[in-house]
């Protein structure tokens, strides 16, 4: 099949805008920024929250946007950087930090100061599937890597992409499309942001693309885990209906491994990616851990999204914290989540332990910048009323009639060591384990294939090529890099997808 029915039109583009300007020419070449000044007139300016003691009655979106003229004023203060870290590994320096997929972010800045809203989208969606998932969860490694973060000022970056998206996506997304079909036919395996991205990059390529999900809508991650006053899943359907428009089919309720054989696709198709995510989380086997009333979070916030989408809940217990006192173990994004739904659940207290001592309030910019820094982040939930404690490990739990109503605890050094004395006990009747995730579940669909693991449980495959040791069989996403942030599934849905269009090609003309 002829690869100019390949071209950038449907592979790097957004195929809602049209044809990109030339953007990957001048990856290298001297950028121009609109307001040369602008980082030294004006101060940063980001996204306000609702007060807490109204968004915790209620489970949308909080945050409040700032007027089109001020995202204009924000996006001036974008510097001409000789080295622009912000756009991360591999763009301008390889291996350096910032995002993931390498957003163009000064070319984009230049844009909007500059009023062209669309050109802008047109540049953010060449490289990014889904900015208007990333400009609400992403944590921004970019930001952090900003020259002008050296001085704790960085662009909001993160708040520009998301209104670049929603300012775009408002006037309606046009699917176009590919020119010609190649008479391939591709299995994804999982519809979170792996594998939607790498769907969509398929079907631009010209392939037939099937989407298999397990539940009964697609998002993964996105949907389930993350609360919907972090990000409304109206996000997820729009998008999920553009692709649709371009020729993607979503089949849900069929899990892959159980209710039919991984063989079967391998059979059917000419190439699988499994991008089924690493949904095993890690769990607290000590005393007491039968007692009824401790759960994992994955138990427990995706209950909540679906009653809020009007679904059924779930088939067994249902898990709330109304009138309880809530104890979530994990201090991460998972463990954030949990607070925030508890808290609008109506619950007494709620009460975050993580093992780890607690970090630093600050960096050292001398010695971190541009990498990602270790330092206390405390997120809108932990500010709508969790008590969080650091260095506090759980030795047992304790209950009667079957029911949790105590934890047991002890504090910690700095190499997890116990600390004489310090034993305590803490009432409650909710435990959340929120400790991450260890590797994708290896029942069903890995074991069905007999898949190589790496060594710490995940799907085999490098980033060279993402194929696994099974021919025509690729893994991307947490599935194969292990749990990690929704940008960076998105990047290896789309290498994923340059390999598997390399595969049945020859060659691509898909971004990498």
């Amino acid at each position: 099949m002829p690869r100019a029915a390949v071209g950038r039109n449907s592979c790097i583009a957004e195929e809602a805008f049209g044809r990109l300007s030339e953007t990957e020419d001048h990856l290298l070449a001297e950028r121009k920024v609109g307001k040369i000044t602008g980082f030294l007139e004006y101060e940063r300016e980001d996204r306000d929250y609702e007060p807490v003691e109204r968004r915790i009655r209620h489970w949308r979106e909080f945050v409040l946007p700032l007027a089109e003229r001020d995202y204009v004023t924000q996006a001036a203060r974008c510097m001409n950087c000789g080295v622009p870290y912000c756009m991360g590994t591999g763009a301008l320096a390889p291996g350096t930090p910032g995002c993931p997929i390498n957003n163009q972010i000064p070319d984009w800045n230049d844009l909007v100061y500059n009023g062209n809203w669309e050109e802008a989208a047109r540049n953010l969606h060449s490289t990014n599937n889904f900015p208007d998932f990333t400009g609400r969860i992403c944590p921004a490694p970019c930001e952090a890597s900003c020259t002008l973060n050296i001085d704790e000022n960085p662009v909001t970056i993160k708040s520009i992409e998301c209104a670049i998206a929603d300012h775009v996506i408002a006037r309606g997304l046009k699917p176009e499309p590919p020119a010609q079909r190649t008479g391939k036919k591709v299995a994804v395996v999982g519809s979170g942001p792996a594998g939607l991205a790498c769907a969509q990059q398929l079907a631009r390529a010209g392939h037939e693309v099937h989407v298999y999900e397990k539940y009964v809508k697609a998002g993964g991650l996105l949907r389930d885990g993350i609360p919907d006053f972090k990000m409304e899943k109206h996000h997820i359907d729009r998008r999920v209906v553009q692709m649709q428009a371009k020729g993607v089919v979503f089949h849900y309720g069929v899990h892959i491994g159980v209710d039919l054989e991984a063989k079967k696709l391998v059979e059917d198709y000419d190439a699988v990616v499994l991008t089924g995510g690493a949904e095993k989380s890690r769990d607290l086997p000590l005393p007491g851990r039968e007692l009824k009333g401790i759960h994992f979070a994955m138990d427990y916030l995706p209950q909540q999204n679906r009653r809020v989408s009007g679904e059924k809940a779930n088939d067994g217990e249902s898990i709330l914290a109304t009138g309880k006192h809530v104890i979530v173990i994990g201090g991460g994004d998972t463990g954030s989540d949990c607070i925030g739904t508890a808290i609008r659940q109506g619950a007494l207290s709620v009460t975050n332990f993580e093992i780890m001592p607690a970090p630093p309030p600050h960096e050292n910019k001398l010695l971190t910048w541009p990498d990602w820094p270790v330092k206390l982040r405390t997120s809108s939930s932990h500010k709508e009323g969790a008590e969080r404690e650091f260095a506090v490990n759980t030795t047992a739990f304790s209950g009667d009639d079957g029911a949790v109503r105590k934890l047991h605890c002890v504090r910690v050094d700095d190499r997890f060591k116990p600390i004489p004395g310090t034993e305590f006990e803490i009432r409650t009747e909710l435990v959340l384990l929120a400790m991450g995730f260890v590797h994708p579940v290896h029942e069903g669909m890995i074991k069905g294939l007999a898949l190589e693991l790496d060594r710490r449980g995940n799907v085999a495959a490098t980033t060279d090529d993402y194929k696994t040791a099974l021919p025509k069989v690729f893994a991307a996403g947490d599935m194969r890099r292990g749990q990690s942030l929704v940008v960076w599934a998105i990047r290896e849905g789309r290498q994923a997808a340059h390999a598997v269009d390399k595969f049945l090609m020859g060659s691509s003309m898909l971004p990498t």
